[in-house]
């Protein structure tokens, strides 16, 4: 198995098309690239395309060692799929993304179609961005799986919904993703923010996405990663609080106390577990 993803708290996409792009994707500094052979690249041009994830996956693996490199591919039921997995991967990037992934046997033909390309060691990043995909993405949240995100536009797309603002019409899809992620161990990436104008939206739209237990967003601009980072970051005062307060926990724990007063708070053992997050996701960046 190659190198596992560190934490996600950007992932950034670029059509694989274009390679003088692709090159250029480090310079944003994200935590995760997407090099995309799927909604970006016409059909005409998705063979040149593979040949430069390929190629470009394998540099940019090899110059930016603390980026993971990822290949989205197009869907399992597409005629794109085989060759996207045969042409497409170097063996030694991260992982491969599957978009619109909506049933265990689509996972299995992923697995299967690694397998037969001798790319086993290849993480896989499961898209969820479908009604079918949100009904059973459970099922969907397991080995080969490494990580997930929820796509937005696809899914509101599929339900013939319409896409606001408010995010009402994601928000029980939205939640079921991260809930999945939680019971199958797998760390979730939350929705792209389409607006490129409205960085305060972006901030509050990764407010909500990490409130719900996300741990990083899909980004489609390089201004936007800094951004995500920024939202998915714990801020130098929530870890002095945090290791305030677990400081007074454990003086009380020793003492035999199971909850303690803290700064106007009831403490236990759930806002201490938050509190170790925290502190630990502040450490992994």
């Amino acid at each position: 198995m190659n190198p596992a993803p560190g934490r996600i708290r950007s992932l950034l996409f670029a059509p694989a098309s274009k390679p003088d792009v692709l090159r250029k994707l480090p310079r944003a500094t994200p935590d995760a690239v997407a090099l995309d052979l799927e909604d970006a690249v016409a059909p005409d041009a998705k063979p040149a395309a593979r040949e430069h994830a390929r190629d470009i996956g394998a540099e940019l693996i090899g110059q930016h060692p603390g980026i993971a490199v990822y290949v989205r591919v197009n869907p399992v039921p597409t005629e794109w799929f085989a060759d996207d997995v045969r042409d497409g991967l170097h063996p030694f990037i991260t992982g491969v993304i599957v978009p619109k992934l909506e049933t265990p046997e689509q996972l299995a033909a992923v697995a299967d179609a690694l397998a037969g390309a001798g790319l086993e060691q290849l993480h896989v990043l499961a898209g969820i961005e479908s009604a079918a995909g949100v009904e059973r993405v459970r099922e969907l949240l397991v080995p080969p799986v490494a990580v997930a995100y929820f796509g937005a536009e696809d899914y509101v797309a599929d339900m013939g919904g319409v896409r606001t603002l408010g995010g009402t019409e994601v928000l029980y899809a939205r939640s079921r993703v991260a809930l999945a992620a939680r019971l199958g161990g797998v760390p979730a990436v939350d929705q792209v923010v389409t607006r490129l104008d409205a960085e305060d939206h972006f901030l509050a739209d990764a407010a909500e996405g990490r409130a719900l237990g996300y741990q990083g967003k899909l980004c489609i601009h390089p201004a936007q990663v800094a951004l995500a980072h920024g939202a998915f970051t714990p801020s130098g005062e929530e870890v002095d609080r945090a290791r305030r307060l677990m400081a007074a926990y454990e003086e009380a724990v020793a003492g035999g106390h199971a909850a303690i007063a803290f700064e106007g708070q009831m403490v236990d053992e759930p806002l201490a577990r938050h509190a170790r997050a925290v502190i630990a996701a502040a450490e992994a960046t």
